[in-house]
Formats: structure tokens, sequence, C-alpha cells
């Protein structure tokens, strides 16, 4: 018999298999896309110890994180020696992610603040796998003003990793240095795009658009597969600028 939707000719059975097929077959699940945050307001994020508001840089629109006046007032009642044992996570989390492996890319740029400390380095980054204690997490992050320095050392400490609670960066330069961390350009409050690549327990950082990495971490410290949260990251003494944020997890995870 000849059907109308098909061209040439087909037997009756094989017809009636076609039929069938198409209707015993489970459907395919719908693929997720990679998930874009503009980051032009503070939809979707959940803040801790910062405060964020829109703000253009460099005629680019994003958003603008610093130390939240909440946080900054609670720093200036405690004492000398709470400060020291203090771990002041500072973070803006996406709302709804759920990630392991996969591909983080964010346009960013840091700078100290006014009334920075000595050793404040404009630090910005993205954490991921962040759990719901808000301190624990890995992640990348740039200390743009060693990108320039008269100073090779403080160079090659451009770009680090860290692992939190338990390996932050002055461990991990203790017991292996040079390992985690490493030398790229950057500019104070300048645009800097950057690729986290995560897969299992490896992770690679790449800037500016570069084909090779600048950072690779074949030990990632929360293992291969913990999952968590994706957040904008920032340290001590910084104004970070955020835009143009895509979170794309691994098909697996989908």
């Amino acid at each position: 018999m000849r059907h109308p939707r098909l061209t040439g000719f087909v037997t009756h059975s094989t017809l009636l298999s076609l039929i069938a097929s198409a209707v015993l077959l489970p459907p395919r699940p719908a693929m997720a896309q990679a998930r874009h945050y503009a980051l032009e307001s503070l939809e979707g994020l959940a803040l801790h110890n910062v405060a964020a508001e829109p703000a253009t840089l460099q005629g680019k629109k994003g958003l603008r994180l610093t130390l939240s006046e909440e946080t900054r007032r609670r720093l200036e009642r405690i004492t000398p020696d709470e400060l020291l044992r203090l771990r002041l996570e500072q973070l803006a989390w996406i709302e709804g992610l759920d990630f392991s492996s996969g591909v983080i890319e964010v346009e960013l740029a840091g700078a100290p603040g006014p009334g920075a400390p000595e050793g404040a380095r404009g630090f910005a980054g993205v954490a991921f796998r962040l759990q719901k204690d808000k301190e624990t997490y890995d992640a990348f992050y740039l200390r743009p003003t060693n990108g320039r320095a008269d100073d090779q050392e403080r160079r090659n400490r451009t770009a680090q990793y860290i692992s939190h609670p338990e390996w932050p960066w002055f461990r991990l330069r203790q017991e292996t240095p040079a390992k985690y961390e490493s030398y790229v350009d950057a500019v104070p409050g300048e645009w800097t795009k950057i690729k986290i690549e995560v897969r299992g327990n490896r992770a690679r950082l790449y800037v500016h658009g570069n084909p090779q990495p600048t950072l690779i971490v074949n030990d990632v410290k929360s293992g291969a597969q913990r999952k968590g949260g994706v957040a904008l990251w920032l340290g001590p003494g910084t104004v970070a600028h955020f835009r143009n944020l895509t979170v794309n997890p691994d098909p697996s995870e989908r």
C-alpha cells in the first residue's frame, strides 16, 4: 500500500511496526540548555556578606559588588583575635543552580577599594560546587594588581585555585608552592573574560579567550562527584564587577 506521506512503498506489516514503534518508545527527555545571566540586576541572586548594585564599567553594564555595610559594621565590633579566626566569605549565589561538571564563563573586573588594606589585590573570581553552609566550595580567582607588577614572584601569583575551608590559598602555597597559582596578564578595574572547565576531579582556568589554560588543576579538592551552587566571588578590600555569566553543565547533568 502507498502511504501519502511516505516516499516509495511499504508493506502492511512494516507500516504497523512503524506505528507501534512511535507509540511504544518513550519520548526523549528535553535537553537543558546553557543558562545565561546578564547580571544587570539582582534578580536570582542571594547575597552573602556583600552588597550588589547595577553599574556600568568601561561602557558595559553589569553588577558592582562590595563588602556589605552590615558586615563592615560587624567587623568593626569584633576583637583582633576574633578577626584572625574569622572566615569571611563574600559571595553572590546564583539561585537554582546545581553544578558538578561543565563550563562556567563570565566577564569580571576587580580592583582594591577605598581604604583597602595594603595586601588587597582586587581579588575577583567564581566559586563552584558551593554548599549550603556558604563556606565549602572550590574557586578560581584573579589578583589583578599582580598581573603587571614589577616583581616576577607577584606576577606568578596572578591566578589562583582554592578549595575552602580546608585548602585556602596560604595552605596550598605553603605545602605545594606554585602548583595552584600562575601568571596571566591582568589589569585592575578592567573587564577580563574567564572560562572555568570542570570535569570530575580536573579543572582548567582559561583567560582572555586563550585556547590554552592559564591554570591546570588535576586534583580538585572537592572530589569528582560533588555538586553545589555557583557564585560570584570577591576577596577582602575588593570592588568587583561581573557581567555575562553562562553556566553550561555536562550533558549527563542536564
